[in-house]
Formats: C-alpha cells, structure tokens, sequence
C-alpha cells in the first residue's frame, strides 16, 4: 500500500484549505474527542455500507470501545478498521451470519468478508468539525478470492485516475512536471496497476478437503484406538442399512467429485501474467493433485467407499476415479513439470548485472530446449511462455538499466554498457532460432496441429530505443570531442558568430539528461521526441558554425590529400546528414583523387605476388607462398574498400548512383574479382588430395648424391611443414579447411618440432662430417664421437617411425607420457642424437682449431731458424695441443700422434739432409774462405729460393765452419805439426755433430704424457728424441761429410808431408848423400832439378797454406828451411860442379886422344877399306 499512500497525500494540500491539519496553532490539550460522536457516525455509516443490521453492530460497541476511539483520534493513530466476520454454520443448508468488530491492526483472514478502512486526514480529529471531512472511507472486500482484484479496481479506477486528473488540471506543462517529478510518479502508478493485475492473473489452486461423515470419522477413530485396521466391521450395522446415511454418504462423494473437477479441470491464460505465474500454477498443481491424492488413500475414505459397495450402490464408487478426472490430469501435470522443474527463471528475476541477464537468459533457453524435447508442454503454451519470458527479461533488464543513469555515466563505460546489452540482445536473438528450430522439430514429431512458430519479444521497443540511444550518444560525443577545446572548434566559433560551441552542445545534452530514456511507452516515447526535437535545434547551430569552418578548409585545400586531411579530422562529424549535405560539391575531386589510388593498386598487383617486395618479406616472417600472396591479396583487397569507405565516408550513402561514382564501382567490383583467393585456395586444395602426404614412415632415410655415395637425410616431406603452416594460416584466415586435411596439419604440427630438430642435428651431423671430410688427419680422433652417432641412427634412429610421434600426443596437442614411459623413448631418442651430434659438431670444431695449430706448428717446422730454441718452441707448442687433446679425451689419440711423429720425422729429417748438405758446402769451400763465401751463398739461394732466406741469414751469423790454424814449427831441429792433423778431424766431427744434434737431440712429442702407468712401462723402450733418424738417410747423405773430413785430412796430410819430408836436411850426412849419387852426373843433375822444384813449397812470399777450413801456418820453418835448403843446394852444387869439371876434363882428354888416333889413320885405308859402324 506504500505506492498508495504516496499519490494519496499530494491533494491534502489543496483539501479543505488546510495543510493536513484542521488548526493553524497547536491543539488545546483541554478539548477531547466523545466517543459518542464516532459511535453515531459509525451508526449512520455501516448499515448501507456493510449491510449490517443495527441490531448486529450491537457487538462494535463493547467495553473498550471508548478507549479504541480515543487512542484513534489522538496523535497516535492514523486508521481503524470495521470488519465483518462470516460465522461458522452448523448445517450446511443455514443461512449464513455475520459478526463485527472494530480493530486497529489489520489482518486478513478468508471470513473476513468486508474490511472497512477509517483513515483520519489530519493528525486528530476535531470534535468541532464534522467526521464526514476529516475521515477516508476504503472498503476493502475479502473473503473466499484473492484482495488483488479490489486492490486493482482502487488503483487503475480510482486512485490512479484521480491523480492524473489533478496533474492534468495543474496545467504545469511538461518541464515543470519533469521538475516535480510526476512522470515518475505516473509510472510507478503503472507499474502498481500491472504487478496488481499480474497477482490477479494468478490461477491460485484451491484447497480440497474431502468431508468425511462423523460416524465414518468415528468408527476410524474408534478402530486406530483399539490398535486395528479399520473396516465395515466397525460401522454399527443399524447405521449400513440406514437409507438416511448412504444418502448422506452419496452426497459427501458427489462432492468429493465437483471438488476435484475444480482442481482436475483447473487451466489458466499463459498469455497474461508472468513466466513465474505459469511456472508456479503447474507446480502447485501438482501438489494439490498429490495431495488430493493422499486424501484419497485415506482410511475414512476407504470406508465411506466399502459402505456404499456393500450397500450396492456401485454407480457411485465404480465411476469414482474416472468422473474425477485425477489419474489423467495428474499424469499430464507431472509430464509437464518436467519442463517447470528446476526451471532457471529466477536467475533472470534476481539479476543485480547484465552479466547475470545474459547468463540466465543462457540457462533458460538451454533448459527451455533440452527439456521441451522430453516433455509434451504443448507448443502453443510454450509460445506464450517465452514471449511472458520476455517480458521478465524486459523489466529486468529495464530495472538494470535504470540503476546506471545512463546519460549521466562516461562515455566509455555508457559505451561499454549498450555493447553489453546489445550483446545480450543477440543471446536473445540466437537462442530464439534455436527455440524455433526445436518447436517445429517438436510439432512435427508430435504431429500437433500446425501453429506459426513465432515468439513476439516484449523487448523489442527497448531493444530499437537502446540501439538508438547509442547511435545517438556517440554521434554527440563526436560533435562534443569535435568542439572541444583540443580540437580548436570553440574559438572558431567565437570568432564567427559569437557562440560558445561546447556550452551550446553541453547545454543540448542537459535536455535529455532531464528524461527517462528508457521509457518505452507512448507518452515516454513523445517525452522523448519532444527532448530531441530541443537538442536538434541547440545542435543545428553549432552544426552551422562547423559547416562554415569546413567548407572555409576545403576551398582552401590545393589537393585531394589535403581534402582528405580535413575529412579524417572531421570525419567523424560526417554521420550528421546536414554537414554531409555541406561537402558533396566535392565528388568529382574526390573520385579522381580515388582512381589515381586504384590505379597504383592495379599496377601493384600486376607485378604479381612473387615479384614483390611482399615475398621476401613473407619468407623471412615465415609465411608459406600460398597464405602469403591470399594475405597480400587480402591486402590489396582491404586498401581498395579503404578507398571505398573513404568516398563513401565522406560523399555519403548512395554516391556508386551518380554517373562518375557509378563507372569507379564497378571498376572497383571488377577489381576486386580478381583479388577473390578462392580459386588460389581450390587449387592448393586440389594440389594437397592429389598429393600422398602424411607422417608416416621411418624417421631416416639414405639418399642417393648425384655425384656418386650416399647421404643420411630425415625423410620428413618438407611439404608436410609447408602445410601445417598453410593450415594455420589459412585458419587465421577464415578458410575452411577440409577435416582430413586439417588432421593431417595436426599431426605434421605434432612431430613439427622433432622434425625440425633431427633435421637441424642431421644437417649438423653432415656439415660436421665435411668438416672432418676437408681437415684429413683428424678422423681418428673423433671416430669415437662419430661411431657413437652412427650407432643411434642404425640401431635406434632406424627402427622408430613417425607414427609413433603422433601417437604419442592427444587431440589437444598436448604430451602424454605412458605409464611405463615406453613412449618417451621416441622423444629421448630425438634429444640424446641431437645432444651426440652436437658433442660431435664441438668436438670437431675444437680438434680442428687444435689440429691447425699443429699442423702450422708442424710446417714451419721445415722454415723455422734451425736452432734448438726455435725447434723446441714449435714442438713445445704442438706437445700442449696433444696434451689438451688427451685431457679431452680424444679416442686413438696414441695412433695419431705416431702418424703426427713420423710426419714430423720426416720434416727434420729433410732439415738434417739440407743442413748436412750446408756443412759439406761449408766443409767444401775454396782456400780463400773470404772470398769464396760470397759466391757459395748466392749459388745456395738460387738454389733454394726466397724461402730460404731466413735460413741462410741465420747460417751467416751462426752456422759457419770456423777455419783451424795448423803451425807447421821446428824444435830443437824437429819439425812437426801443431796442433796434429787428428785434431782437426776431431773438431770437424764435433762440429758436424753438433749441427745435426740440433735436431736430433729434441724431445719427441708424446701422446701419454697423462698417464702414469704407460709411461713407467714404456719408459724403457720408448724413444725421447729424433737421434734414430741418423739411420733412416735414403742415400749416402750421412757418409758424405765424413768422406770429406778424410779427403780434407788426407790432403793435409799430403802437404805437411812436404814440410816433414824437409827433415832430412837435418837428418842427412852430406857424405851419405854424395856417396848415394856418386859419379853419375845424371843423378846429380836429376837431384839439383827435384831441389828447385822443392824449393817452390817454401821459398815464396806466402807464409800459410788455406785449405778452405784449415789453414797451415809455415811461418816459423820456413825462413829456417830456407836457409838450410840453401846451404844444401850450394854444397851440391859446388860438389857438382867438381864432378861437372873432372867429368868435362876428362872428357876433354879422350876427345883429344880420339881426334890424335884419328889424325894419325891414312885416307886410303879408310876408303879401300870395308865401311863399318
């Protein structure tokens, strides 16, 4: 009665003249009410009005009838209530009585037949003026029915009216009542009215008690008391046979039958009221049903039923359940709960938030559907049920609405709300297909009578006022941010026509925040048009002063581009039709500027999609050729409707109509045929089945090279790659894609990333085995490392398929280990190979490093200074690569290093032949060692080219065989050699060895320089340094120099022999030796020729002999020589020339005794005579 009572006090203003109350001063305390004057006015009253009797109203006025009315016409009271009360009738046939009492505390009861209502006007009442205008009379009509229906009749005929005629006579006009608030109090009356009338409209299911006659309730008592089952037995027998008692039991069971028809025949309008009306009416129904049901099971009735069959009266008891109706009426109430049960409406009613809306309206129309399936709820009520539905969803959705104060909340969370709620709206709308589709599914396998299947939502018109709404604030809010203070529009304004913009459109919107927006009905629909019409006419002229500025800017322009510069900064004013009218002059430009776009798009994608900048940058994002030139084209596709949108922004709807904008549409339509991707996506489509791909097969696969052997190669179709990404992209893209070919995506997406991973770890494994391949010399230090990879792909690798990488995951693409973790072997497999390959690919790496190291260490070997630091150095630095190789335990490093050892063999041995064959041209030079090094050198590096020019510097200084000074002297007239020939032998030997111990003393490099226990075992027999390669000269190298020493020995010894041989001209007798020649004149002459060719070994200028590394010094025997050789000479030669003269006489003397014997002979005898000679 709240929303009563609050119209009701509006008119005491205006009643009597008066404020409420009867006495403008406060009231005299002296003067008090009789009660006599409220008993005679309740005795004029109550008779026509209650139809009492006098004689009945007797009972009002009891003892504290007195105190009642004081108390109520004091301060404290505001009503008194007469009620007129049915009594009790002992036989149902009596007439019925009345009883009354006067109460202040109102309560209802069903024989409460008439409640009248006594309201004072005032706080109390005056005994000086009369009762008639100080009291409210409300009659308030009970009994059997509902109050609803008085309750409405009071409001919608009286109240409601009476009010509306006061405001209409007001003649306030409508801002005033917006002001007082009456278009809200109007609604809250309707509101009233409709919840009054919906209460009404409930079929309220009337309780059914069966009358049971007293002797039947008797006898069961009496039966229950002693403890037995009731029966006919305990029915006195007078009474079985007594006609009186059938009859009265007859009629009791007739009874029972029209009560239960009430019940069983019960039905209400779906149409009007409430989804919670129909809801609640079939679940009462059916307690009741139940509960008349019970009764029926009851003994007493039982009883009634075995009297009447044993008195034979079976028309009354055969027919019994079926003149009732019971067993059909409750199987179809039952059968109809099933949809009323657990039904979510109340999800919907106590929504606090549009979330919640759009989660019950969810649960409703998902319970709606699943269960109409089941249930034979007939689909002409279900029709008006959803619609009823509706309407609850309206005024919820109205109520949540109205919380929020829509015009008054910020843009972005008003925005945010009406998206909300269109979104609910489209919940409503799917789930009402979805409803339809299940109601003709439903009627057909029925075979009902055909209805039109079409639910009329209540919510339509908030449904079209909120999507307004929201159009309308967002182009407000354009205009607002547009003639804000950061766009500059105000003060343009200011400077044209004098008028603040921004105020002009805040001073719009204040209108309509004035209004109910959301008032659907026909006066909040004319409230609403009237409060636009005000904001249209404060808006229109801030629309002129923006046309102004706009069309001031675009005869300014001097391009297309600039045009289109000021219509992105207004663009969002141009959903107003009036500015839009403002900028059509500019079509033709506009459309020119656009076929100059689409040109440069026609020329770009006729250099086609493999050609264009697009391409490269699609493969290095990863986008596969397919998606990648669908994408591009999307592209192209995009910037022409850009294009579109552009002039159709600005030019408005309709612009393809005119002849220009006509020709660039369909220009632009044909265009856009030919970016249509679905023929490039068919025929990709039709590439893929015509191919056999899938994941299947073995994981390795061996490969053919063209140039001859053979290659390990992951056989996984790079294609299938291709393809899942195809796949996802073209998902991305909205394509569908067939379910065959998206499982097989799956499935390549799957073992994608163990794929790519054995492929990069193969691809690994090969280029570390070209690796190996182009550094010969170190395979046998990471075969280890190889073997262990070859050994995983031929034992393992070669044995495990991709299949079982599919089925090692699920659908979600997500790892499921088996319990015994024989799946996870296929996974292991991949990373313990790629943790192998990668052990190898660094091994290698590092032994190759290490291993060039070496091998420069080792060629310079045969270029570096011939010197024990260089050597050592150089070896030094090749022993600690071999030792970081066998702390990294590289396998055969043993047998590598013996191979890396004979190598280094045979460079030093190439060192020793060339340095030996330096000593021997050292060894071999000239006499004059000064003058012949020179020439000796150059002759060396033309020999051995420039690169051995650091080699024969370094001999210069260092590697020169020093000449050894031999002194040929005399002592105590001894001549002898100093130092002795032996000596020079020995230096020259010594000096050989130590050229070649050079090499020959350096320390071999060794391969087990970490352990321990090889070398205590080998340290016997293992060789330290390269001394064994003195035996391993191919030719007679090594005899060579020692064949010199004794030649140069030999040669000295020949010489110096010439000296010693001068010890006979001391050790001789001149007597010895005269006597060895004696007479013979030839041995003498031959004696004096060998002395002067003797003397040429002393008798010279010279005082040493070189022979190129030795040199004899004769400096000291030879001036002694001399003189001794001289005394010699002349003692021969003067012993000569006595022979000479003694030879020469006598000579002389034969010589004249043969010419005397000749003279004397005669001629004649000498010629007569015989001739002989």
């Amino acid at each position: 009665m709240a929303a009563v009572e609050s119209p009701l006090s509006i008119p005491q203003t205006n009643g009597n003249g008066t404020n409420g109350v009867l006495h403008d001063g406060p009231v005299e305390p002296a003067i008090s009410f009789d009660p006599i004057l409220f008993r005679t006015y309740l005795l004029a009253l109550l008779p026509p009005v209650v139809g009492a009797a006098l004689a009945e109203l007797e009972e009002i006025f009891d003892d504290d009838f007195d105190e009642r009315v004081q108390r109520f016409a004091g301060e404290g009271g505001g009503a008194i209530y007469v009620v007129k009360k049915r009594d009790d009738a002992e036989a149902d046939d009596a007439p019925p009585t009345y009883s009354y009492s006067l109460t202040q505390h109102l309560t209802y009861h069903p024989s409460h037949v008439t409640t009248l209502a006594i309201i004072k006007r005032g706080a109390i009442l005056d005994p000086t003026s009369p009762l008639a205008s100080q009291l409210h009379i409300l009659n308030l009509f009970g009994g059997d029915d509902t109050p609803y229906e008085s309750l409405h009749a009071v409001v919608s005929s009286a109240v409601k009216p009476w009010f509306e005629a006061f405001v209409g006579a007001r003649g306030g006009g409508k801002d005033g009542d917006q002001k007082m608030g009456i278009p809200m109090t109007k609604k809250k009356f309707a509101e009233l009215e409709l919840s009054l009338l919906h209460l009404q409209q409930n079929v309220e299911i009337p309780e059914t008690h069966l009358t049971i006659h007293p002797a039947i309730q008797r006898a069961v008592e009496q039966a229950r008391s002693q403890g037995s089952r009731p029966n006919i037995s305990d029915v006195p027998p007078k009474l079985l046979g007594d006609s009186t008692f059938l009859n009265a039991l007859h009629g009791h069971v007739n009874q029972w039958i029209k009560s239960i028809q009430t019940v069983t025949k019960l039905s209400r309008d779906v149409s009007s009221g409430t989804a919670s009306q129909e809801i609640n009416f079939w679940l009462s129904l059916e307690r009741a049903l139940e509960g008349i049901e019970a009764q029926l099971r009851s003994e007493e009735v039982n009883m009634v039923m075995d009297c009447l069959r044993n008195a034979k009266r079976f028309h009354a008891t055969v027919s019994f359940i079926a003149d009732t109706g019971l067993k059909d009426a409750t199987d179809t109430v039952h059968k109809y709960n099933q949809l009323m049960k657990d039904f979510p409406l109340n999800e919907l009613l106590s929504a606090p938030d549009l979330d919640k809306i759009q989660e019950a309206l969810i649960l409703i129309f998902g319970h709606i559907n699943r269960k109409l399936k089941l249930s034979p709820y007939p689909i002409r009520r279900a029709l008006p049920l959803v619609e009823a539905i509706s309407r609850d969803f309206n005024d919820q959705l109205l109520r949540v609405l109205t919380s929020h104060r829509l015009l008054y909340t910020p843009y972005e969370t008003f925005e945010r709300l009406l998206t909300q709620v269109m979104g609910i709206f489209r919940t409503w709308d799917d789930h009402i297909k979805e409803f339809t589709n299940v109601a003709r599914e439903v009627t057909r396998k029925r075979s009902e009578k055909f209805i039109p299947i079409k639910v009329l939502p209540a919510h339509a018109k908030m449904q079209d006022r909120t999507r307004y709404l929201r159009d309308w604030r967002k182009q407000h809010e354009q205009l607002a941010v547009m003639t804000g203070p950061t766009k500059g529009l105000s003060a343009v304004g200011m400077e044209v026509g004098g008028m603040d913009m921004e105020e002009e459109v805040k001073e719009a919107y204040e209108v309509m925040k004035r209004i109910d927006v959301l008032d659907v009905s026909v006066e909040g629909s004319e409230i609403w048009v009237a409060a636009e019409n005000a904001y249209n006419e404060r808006v229109a002229r801030v629309e002129n002063q923006i046309i102004a500025r706009l069309r001031d800017r675009l005869g300014t322009a001097r391009n297309a581009n600039e045009m289109f510069r000021v219509f992105s900064k207004f663009n969002a004013l141009f959903v107003r039709p009036k500015i839009r009218g403002a900028i059509q002059e500019y079509q033709t430009q506009l459309i020119d500027s656009v076929k100059e776009d689409i040109k440069r798009l026609h020329d770009k994608f006729k250099t086609q999609y493999r050609f264009s900048e697009a391409y490269h940058m699609s493969q290095m994002r990863d986008l596969p050729p397919i998606s990648g030139a669908i994408i591009w084209a999307r592209q192209i596709d995009r910037q022409l409707q850009t294009y579109m949108k552009r002039v159709e922004d600005v030019l408005g709807k309709g612009w393809e109509l005119y002849a220009e904008g006509q020709k660039l549409q369909s220009e632009s339509a044909a265009f856009r045929k030919k970016l249509d991707t679905r023929p490039v996506y068919d025929a990709w489509l039709h590439d893929i089945n015509r191919r056999d791909m899938g994941v299947n097969g073995r994981l390795f696969e061996i490969v053919r090279l063209r140039g001859g052997g053979f290659q390990l190669a992951v056989n996984f179709d790079p294609q299938i790659i291709t393809l899942f990404k195809e796949v996802r992209n073209l998902l991305w893209q909205n394509f569908q894609v067939p379910h065959a070919i998206t499982n097989m995506a799956k499935d390549a997406k799957r073992v994608y990333p163990h794929a790519v991973s054995l492929m990069e770890t193969v691809r690994t494994y090969g280029q570390t085995l070209d690796l190996v391949e182009n550094n010969k010399g170190i395979e046998w230090l990471v075969a280890e490392y190889r073997n262990e990879a070859q050994r995983m792909v031929s034992k393992v690798g070669m044995n495990i398929r991709w299949d079982h990488f599919v089925n090692t995951f699920d659908s979600t693409t997500r790892y499921v280990p088996s319990a015994d973790g024989r799946d996870t072997r296929h996974i292991q497999f991949v990373r313990e190979f790629a943790s192998v390959v990668s052990v190898l690919q660094d091994k290698t790496n590092n032994v190759i490093d290490l291993f060039k190291d070496i091998i420069r260490a080792v060629d310079e070997l045969s270029t570096c200074s011939y010197t024990t630091e260089a050597f050592s150095d150089l070896l030094g630095k090749i022993q600690a690569a071999i030792d970081r190789l066998n702390l990294e335990g590289y396998a055969n490093l043993d047998h590598w290093v013996a191979e890396l050892d004979q190598k280094i063999e045979g460079i030093l041995l190439q060192r020793l032949t060339h340095i030996i064959q330096v000593w021997c041209a050292e060894f071999d030079r000239a006499d004059d060692g000064d003058r012949s090094v020179l020439p000796l050198r150059d002759g060396t590096n033309k020999r051995r080219g420039d690169k051995r020019v650091k080699e024969e510097k370094f001999l210069e200084g260092h590697m020169v065989l020093k000449p050894i000074v031999h002194e040929i002297r005399i002592q105590n007239q001894v001549i002898f050699l100093d130092p002795p020939i032996e000596y020079a032998r020995h230096t020259w030997i010594t000096q050989l060895h130590e050229w070649i111990g050079i090499v020959c003393r350096l320390r071999r490099i060794q391969s087990s320089r970490y352990e321990i226990g090889l070398q205590m075992q080998g340290s016997g027999t293992s060789e330290t340094n390269y001394t064994s390669l003195l035996t391993r000269f191919p030719d007679a190298t090594l005899e060579r120099p020692f064949a010199l020493i004794e030649s140069k020995v030999q040669q000295l010894k020949e010489y110096v022999a010439k000296w010693l041989q001068f010890q006979s001209l001391w050790d001789l007798e001149t007597e010895y030796v005269f006597n060895r020649l004696g007479d013979s004149l030839a041995l003498w002459q031959q004696l004096l020729t060998e002395i002067k060719k003797a003397r040429s070994t002393f008798d010279t200028s010279e005082t040493q002999k070189s022979f190129g590394v030795c040199v004899i010094d004769y400096e000291q025997v030879q001036a002694r020589v001399n003189a001794k050789y001289d005394a010699w000479q002349r003692d021969i030669l003067s012993r000569f020339g006595v022979k000479l003269g003694n030879a020469m006489k006598d000579m002389h003397a034969a010589i004249l005794k043969a010419r005397n014997d000749l003279e004397h002979q005669s001629i004649e005898g000498l010629v007569g005579g015989t001739r002989r000679f």
